[in-house]
């Protein structure tokens, strides 16, 4: 892979006070261009919210308000997700379940408090094995309301595409073979919209790197040779700084590393991802500048505080279990689709549910009840399986996620509060196998 200076994030301010009248602010939708191999190589047509992929790094203090009025300029309708966030649940982005579509030429303004702070983002629930792969992603982030000091607080969105010779994106999107086995993986890896030959930093640095994973399919398993970076929260919770040797995310995953900066001066080290074995592939070089350490020893990583999250009774908690089943080498799945449902390779219990059609509720939840699902992967694939509107606990006794990959044939169980009216997708976050399947809706009334 050649590897090429990466174009840089734009970024919306948001800093009004906590408690002001956040202004409004706009993400337009359209097509455009954007180098993402680099100098050399024809820029690729992408679509983008407001010219840039990834779009706008929008930021924002714990308790404010968003206030985002998206303009659709492409040709066909989409939504906007936000990714992580416990918000109301008409704004949560899914066409036909909180809102309609918004229109080629419309509007739609997005408008809720921000409850947790963290790394989050944002992107279309509409078509999205499509439109994700065209471009459309962007951060989300949320600083604490007293976050720890650092020297720089930096963002890598990573995203995967399919590019032939001439930096076009290949367009056979849902392809049959994709859907029905690990979803579109591409040919060539990004940070933030290009591909990065290198991260610069300074020695006595000390760095918190917030990953995202934007990619449709493709899972990262990053190791940072020569450092020890510190894992302080995982998407956007927070946990027990430890030393994570090999970061794993899955699509629509996000981690929080505190990265310090104790190499020498004038030293390149690797960052590699290693997570498919027979593809590794070097992702970029932390390069060190000349400069003499800005310091020569680190305090202790400071635990983040912990976000306002109400906690599961799990005593009194209702159990469900829930089976995620099909694909290709899996019972049911053949390249044509299920039995009598052409196109459609994926089931949650049994059931094989179109992206958008209308769909009958999985299960009804209580308001206010403690709730724990089993998770139970009966496939030969990866599932980063996601629910929407409300944050779970890994059992026994893990962090706080609205994430986790569920490798092949393994199960997980989780714990929640159901303290979130509304209707709510639970999904396998691959979006080829979203859309063909492995998605259903859970009602809290």
């Amino acid at each position: 892979m050649n590897r090429r200076q990466f174009l840089s994030l734009s970024t919306l301010t948001l800093a009004p006070r906590v408690g002001a009248a956040t202004p409004i602010r706009k993400l337009s939708l359209g097509i455009g261009r954007q180098a993402l191999v680099g100098a050399g190589h024809p820029d690729t047509a992408v679509w983008s919210y407001n010219g840039t992929v990834p779009g706008p790094e929008l930021r924002f203090k714990q308790g404010e308000r968003l206030r985002i009025e998206v303009e659709n300029a492409l040709p066909v309708e989409t939504t906007v997700h936000w990714h992580g966030i416990r918000l109301p649940n008409a704004m949560d982005g899914v066409p036909g379940v909180t809102q309609k579509p918004i229109s080629r030429g419309g509007r739609f303004l997005y408008e809720f408090d921000l409850p947790d702070a963290g790394t989050f983002w944002y992107h279309p629930h509409l078509g999205s094995p499509e439109q994700v792969a065209r471009g459309l992603y962007g951060a989300l982030i949320v600083e604490e309301r007293n976050a720890p000091p650092v020297d720089r607080d930096v963002v890598w969105v990573l995203s995967d595409w399919r590019l032939d010779r001439e930096a076009r994106i290949v367009e056979n999107f849902g392809n049959p073979m994709d859907a029905s086995h690990a979803g579109r993986i591409g040919n060539t890896v990004t940070v933030n919209g290009a591909i990065l030959e290198s991260f610069s930093v300074r020695a006595g640095e000390r760095i918190r790197l917030r990953l995202i994973n934007a990619s449709n399919a493709r899972i990262y398993g990053l190791e940072f040779e020569g450092h020890e970076p510190q894992l302080i929260a995982l998407d956007g919770h927070p946990l027990e700084p430890r030393a994570s040797a090999r970061l794993v995310l899955g699509p629509g995953m996000r981690a929080d590393l505190m990265l310090d900066c104790k190499g020498n001066p004038g030293s390149a080290h690797r960052v590699i991802d290693t997570f498919y074995r027979q593809r590794a592939y070097e992702l970029l070089k932390v390069e060190y500048g000349t400069q003499r350490a800005s310091r020569t020893s680190f305090e202790p990583v400071p635990r983040l505080a912990a976000n306002p999250i109400s906690v599961p009774d799990l005593a009194k908690a209702e159990r469900h279990r829930i089976v995620f089943g099909g694909g290709m080498m899996g019972r049911g799945g053949m390249m044509g689709g299920m039995p009598g449902r052409p196109g459609l390779f994926w089931t949650v219990n049994g059931n094989a549910v179109p992206e958008h059609a209308h769909q009958e509720v999985l299960l009804k939840l209580k308001h206010g009840a403690s709730y724990v699902f089993e998770l139970v992967n009966d496939t030969a694939w990866h599932h980063p399986i996601h629910l929407h509107g409300h944050v779970f606990r890994v059992l026994p006794g893990g962090h706080w996620t609205d994430s986790v990959l569920l490798d092949p044939d393994a199960r997980a169980e989780i714990a929640f509060v159901a303290d979130n009216p509304g209707d709510w997708m639970l999904h396998c976050h691959v979006l080829e196998h979203q859309a063909t399947g492995m998605m259903a809706l859970v009602r809290v009334a």
